[in-house]
């Protein structure tokens, strides 16, 4: 059984870092894409980035490019988000989701309903 359990959240000054870590079990990390959203009270749960097992192809809401890094350690089966330059925007729960690696499409990916394991989300405030 999949299980997807994130740490690394917390309360932050605007303008701060936070790097979220998600470790994953269960599944057979490589073949997986991995990817971070998050829903802010009141919102809709939105897409922040995903990475593919290679960890060569990765792809951001435009909201948080150039701020934001996803990575991956396929020997530790664990996928990162440094966040930087945070801004109060950026409160909200953030999860983990793990899909198997079928289509190239990148829009595919984009959607939440298209990853079938999630971890239990943690949570991000940015202080303004």
């Amino acid at each position: 059984q999949v299980q997807l359990v994130e740490s690394g959240g917390g309360l932050v000054q605007t303008g701060g870092s936070l790097r979220l870590s998600c470790e994953a079990s269960g599944l057979t990390f490589s073949q997986y894409i991995m990817a971070w959203f998050r829903q802010a009270p009141e919102k809709e749960r939105e897409f922040v980035a995903f990475l593919r097992g290679s960890g060569a192809n990765e792809d951001y809401a435009d909201s948080v490019k150039g701020r934001f890094t996803i990575s991956r350690d396929n020997a530790k089966n664990t996928v990162y988000l440094q966040m930087n330059s945070l801004k109060h925007e950026d409160t909200a729960i953030y999860y983990c989701a793990a899909a198997e690696s079928i289509f190239y499409s990148r829009d595919y990916y984009l959607r939440d309903r298209n990853y079938p394991h999630w971890g239990q989300g943690t949570q991000v405030t940015v202080s303004s």
